[in-house]
């Protein structure tokens, strides 16, 4: 399948470097350009398209402001925000982007939204309730921080803490694992009263020596203890993949 991209973007190199970057991905393409929100709304008016690769600091008709224009067609293109700020980020997922890219854009950062764009347009899970959340905000020394819920492997709790892993780094989160559970069961199981992890990072289920079941997850080499009331769930899960 070919996904057809907007890029919105008020200066020209900007455009033609996100061109240059979109050649790597053959399942993207560019469908159109546009310098400025209103030019993006004409163009969609008059063309489809599967994502909009949206800058924020546009005269006129800003990014945030075309967003939101966006969301009330009939049926919205995915949008991902390029922006050289980084304290949009709360008002871009307000707007219901899926994803907040800082210029310059890297190569990894592209690739691995483009990845939650195919995510999001061919699901291999049950859709997400509309306007769930796509990421998690926490508050780190570094400030507020948005997780992607796709880009988690597995969450702790730890007492008072629930600490969420994502690709490489941990992050402790003020949602406990029954609001994650609650909010994103499609997305997670639960295997223990103090883990969840995440449905399509599943590799295998263990059987113990000494009884009990260990699951381990894909590029993970640690076990998860799986306790006995789950583990029929979990079984449940591999067998059918529900």
């Amino acid at each position: 399948m070919t996904f057809r991209v907007l890029l919105v973007d008020d200066e020209p190199l900007a455009r033609a470097r996100m061109q240059r970057l979109l050649l790597e991905h053959a399942d993207f393409v560019c469908a159109g350009e546009a310098g400025d929100g209103r030019s993006a709304l004409t163009w969609l008016a008059q063309h489809q398209a599967d994502v909009v690769l949206l800058d924020i600091q546009m005269p006129e008709l800003d990014g945030l402001a075309t967003a939101r224009a966006i969301q009330q067609l009939p049926c919205p293109p995915v949008i991902v925000f390029c922006t050289a700020y980084d304290d949009h980020a709360l008002a871009a997922f307000q707007a219901q982007a899926l994803d907040y890219l800082l210029k310059p854009v890297s190569k990894e950062a592209l690739a691995q939204s483009l990845q939650r764009v195919r995510h999001w347009l061919q699901p291999q899970l049950p859709v997400a309730q509309q306007g769930q959340r796509t990421h998690i905000s926490a508050r780190s020394h570094q400030g507020l921080q948005l997780i992607a819920v796709q880009d988690i492997e597995y969450c702790e709790a730890d007492h008072k803490y629930v600490s969420a892993h994502h690709q490489g780094h941990v992050t402790l989160l003020d949602d406990s694992l029954k609001q994650l559970e609650d909010e994103f069961g499609h997305y997670f199981l639960r295997i223990h009263r103090s883990t969840l992890v995440a449905r399509p990072r599943i590799e295998r289920l263990v059987a113990l020596d000494e009884g009990g079941y260990e699951l381990y997850l894909r590029a993970i080499d640690k076990g998860f203890p799986v306790s006995r009331r789950h583990v029929a769930e979990v079984k449940r899960f591999m067998k059918e993949g529900v």
